[in-house]
Parts: C-alpha cells; sequence; structure tokens
C-alpha cells in the first residue's frame, strides 16, 4: 500500500488538512472520500487554494492518487462541506473510504 494512500486514508478518518505535490504545483486539500474507478483511486476534495466566485459554492474535485505526490497529513482539521454525503460522483464508483 503506498505511503501517500495511507495518509489519505488517515487524513480521511481524522478529518485532517493533506498538503500535496499535484502537477507540479503544492496543494492543499480537505479529502472527503476515497473511490475506485476502473481499477484507479482517486480521491474527492475540497482544495484550500481555490478561489470560488461569490455566486458558486465551494465543491468537491476528484484527485486521481496516482498524480498526488509528497502527501503530508496536517495538523489542521476540517469539518464536511455542509450537505456532504458520502457518495461516489458516479454510480459505477466503488466507494473505500469517507468522512
Amino acid at each position: 500500500m503506498s505511503d501517500n494512500r495511507l495518509t489519505l486514508f488517515e487524513a480521511i478518518s481524522r478529518k485532517r488538512i493533506v498538503e500535496a505535490l499535484y502537477n507540479g504545483a503544492t496543494i492543499r486539500l480537505a479529502p472527503h472520500l476515497i473511490f475506485e474507478r476502473h481499477g484507479d483511486l482517486f480521491v474527492s476534495a475540497l482544495n484550500l487554494g481555490k478561489t470560488w466566485r461569490s455566486d458558486e459554492e465551494p465543491r468537491l474535485g476528484q484527485f486521481k492518487l496516482a498524480g498526488l505526490n509528497e502527501t503530508v497529513l496536517q495538523e489542521d482539521s476540517f469539518e464536511p462541506l455542509a450537505g456532504f454525503k458520502p457518495e461516489t460522483p458516479r454510480a459505477d464508483d466503488v466507494l473505500i473510504l469517507a468522512v
């Protein structure tokens, strides 16, 4: 099992923020769930560095675990998004773990 996967499992179970390298940039994520799609693992997470328009509600993005590098668990905790339901984005996705 990869260190990134273990770090994200811990982050979800403890509702902790992670920092990771993604596409060459450091991002801070509040991971809400991990799911499998066609044999690949993904994390649904709130990108805490994303700027939302005033008429936009923050929402979870999907990040492929294989694309996350140097994932580090932070001391900061988070509250799940209001109205969050532990459901996968697509009906044929397989839920692995959720807050």
